[in-house]
């Protein structure tokens, strides 16, 4: 016994009683116990708690006859160490004294002790349990909704892990992409410092790591990011960038997603949306997609003449005008080029172009979207 248990004792007393009083107010004190032992495997790092401890207290919980827990007055369960034991799947005495102290520690049981330490209960001439010894469940009730709101709470910081660790894996494969196509192409760039750099990085997002540091890696790898992709486009020729300064903007790919997540659904204009960058050269697009320059009526000079060809060929791919404008809108005008090409040397495989093509349109509009594995699988093929 110590002061911290005898005042949640007293502080379950008093609550016990005012809901038998009818002066609980809104709360009710009872749940359902595998329900609420779901929301406690969700919820289990903010009481300390490992899944043996829970696999313990669902154990105990199915001791309890109702499926209902009712807090409001000793919800008390007496196995015996051996029954307790196989419904824990085999927990040895040792283990079992550990977690139930774990969970006596947490608020979400009691122990309800005989004077010889063992758990049983008396029955009365009729059968019904007159005093029962053992673990009392009635802590664990009179929590569920606290315990169901930090559970809402553990999914929600959850998602918000999920979609970074999502964002920093899109920037790290693109990241790695790039360097490889410069070194390959033998573009001017610090390239191998930049790839030591992403390692770096790499070696920080532990998969532990917490929304910070994930917040944190994130940000550096958009500024890596940023800075390997201008490399890349300043390395360019005049006549691979078309000449066009105004086309050349940094483009950071990531950094209004949550502008995009934000507008629930409302169109984004197009000069609100990032810029994006095709990332390949016009000559090695050519190699790899040959058949586009059949359809060019004065030759691809630049990515201004592979847009307007682009335009024509969807139009015979049977891409309506409104999903190519999407596409454009959410890839760049470069990028969805690029795609119509790809989407023409595949014509046989493709059977909905216009359905495919909304489908990367939306990739794309969540940021989940690079055409570098589109072409590389190509050029395997070509090759």
């Amino acid at each position: 016994m110590s002061a911290r248990l005898f005042k949640r004792q007293i502080d379950v007393t008093e609550r016990q009683q005012a809901l038998q009083g009818g002066e609980g107010g809104n709360e009710t004190g009872r749940a359902d116990k595998w329900r609420l032992l779901r929301a406690l495997t969700e919820a289990k790092s903010h009481y300390g708690l490992n899944d043996r401890a829970i696999a313990l207290l669902d154990a105990l919980a199915s001791f309890a006859a109702e499926r209902e827990l009712d807090g409001a007055k000793p919800i008390i369960v007496f196995p015996s160490n051996r029954e307790l034991s196989l419904r824990a799947r085999g927990m040895s005495p040792a283990t079992i004294r550990r977690h139930v102290a774990a969970l006596v520690e947490a608020g979400l049981i009691f122990r309800r002790d005989s004077a010889n330490g063992k758990r049983y209960c008396r029955r009365g001439d009729h059968g019904a349990v007159e005093e029962a010894f053992g673990f009392d469940l009635s802590p664990l009730a009179l929590k569920a909704d606290e315990i169901f709101d930090l559970a809402e709470q553990a999914r929600e910081v959850e998602k918000l892990q999920r979609s970074l660790r999502t964002e920093i894996t899109l920037h790290q494969r693109d990241i790695a992409k790039i360097v490889e196509i410069a070194l390959e192409e033998g573009r001017v760039g610090d390239w191998l410092d930049f790839s030591a750099q992403l390692a770096t990085i790499r070696s920080k997002a532990a998969r532990k790591a917490d929304t910070e540091l994930l917040r944190q890696t994130r940000t550096e790898l958009n500024l890596l990011r940023s800075k390997v992709e201008n490399t890349y486009l300043k390395a360019l020729s005049e006549e691979e960038m078309s000449a066009n300064d105004s086309q050349i903007e940094r483009h950071n790919q990531n950094s209004n997603t949550d502008k995009i997540i934000e507008s629930n659904g409302n169109e984004i204009e197009k000069s609100e949306a990032p810029q994006r960058k095709a990332m390949v050269s016009l000559a090695r697009l050519q190699k790899i997609c040959p058949q586009i320059l059949d359809y060019a009526r004065e030759g691809v000079r630049g990515w201004s003449d592979l847009i307007k060809t682009a335009d024509l060929v969807r139009s015979m791919l049977g891409v309506s005008p409104d999903a190519w404008r999407k596409a454009r809108a959410a890839m760049g005008e470069e990028a969805a080029a690029v795609v119509i090409a790809v989407m023409l040397e595949r014509a046989e495989e493709i059977k909905s172009p216009g359905g495919y093509l909304r489908n990367l349109t939306a990739k794309a509009e969540a940021g989940a979207f690079s055409i570098l594995p589109m072409l590389q699988a190509l050029e395997r093929k070509v090759k």
